[in-house]
């Protein structure tokens, strides 16, 4: 039974995952495509909450969070393109530990 049930949960979670978003070549070249970051200083997206995500873009793409290349990269997206980069990085599994 518990085959069955890992299964289902699998295919489910394959079945919700949100598509590959357009613009993630903006945010892979540093914070890697899957959200796990190999530079220092990088942080991890992956796994993050959605809505603090989102947020957190939207204030650097206004400037009421300062990153000089946080400010450059954010400023180009649409509120689509931040709700699609959010939606990617969260349902990404977290970085081991």
């Amino acid at each position: 039974m518990l085959p069955v049930l890992a299964m289902l949960t699998a295919v489910a979670a394959h079945a919700e995952a949100p598509p590959k978003p357009a613009r993630l070549g903006l945010c892979a070249a540093c914070h890697g495509e899957s959200g796990i970051a190999t530079a220092p200083g990088i942080p991890h997206l992956a796994a993050q909450n959605r809505e603090y995500l989102a947020a957190a873009l939207r204030q650097y793409r206004s400037g009421e969070r300062t990153a000089q290349a946080m400010r450059a990269v954010a400023g180009s997206l649409s509120d689509a393109d931040i709700d699609a980069l959010a939606a990617w990085y969260a349902a990404q599994p977290g970085a081991a530990r």
